[in-house]
């Protein structure tokens, strides 16, 4: 019994230091600096409006940023209405930049009741917020990016 018990705690301890080891081969990264590059329509094909977004992505660090896959949203006056996913991003090199393309859809209702809203109120500003959801390839850990601003209305 003795033995049994001996022989689990070693196994637990062998556990505690293989996954102490594997945390630490991940490097510690800099979130990379995204910038709105440009914004456009698209032509919708039977669903709802559809927007194409470019952002300018900034690799502040020496690894390659190997991107999986992007998660985005856009809130105007704290309502989000745009959303999107995306999977064929480009490599972007240590201490370089590069353009990504993402394709968003507009989130009708909530659009609707964001200009309801702003005909209500005579606001000067309009709050924005873009959020994102960077996944990475390899043992590079999930890196959330967000910024915040005013757009003038007058």
């Amino acid at each position: 019994m003795i033995r049994r018990a001996a022989a689990c705690l070693l196994i637990l301890f062998s556990w505690a230091i293989l996954l102490t080891a594997c945390a630490s081969l991940t490097t510690p990264m800099d979130p990379p600096n995204v910038s709105l590059e440009s914004f456009s329509s698209e032509p919708s094909e039977g669903g709802g409006p559809r927007f194409l977004i470019k952002l300018r992505v900034q690799n502040p660090n020496e690894q390659s940023l190997d991107i999986s896959g992007i998660s985005y949203s856009i809130a105007l006056a704290g309502r989000e209405v745009l959303t999107g996913v995306s999977k064929d991003i480009p490599v972007i090199e240590g201490y370089s930049e590069g353009i990504v393309t993402l394709d968003a859809s507009l989130k009708l209702f909530q659009m609707l009741r964001l200009l309801t809203s702003l005909g209500q109120s005579e606001a000067d500003k309009l709050t924005y917020r873009f959020a994102a959801k960077i996944d990475f390839k390899g043992l590079i850990p999930t890196q959330r990016v967000e910024e915040e601003g005013e757009i003038s209305l007058k």
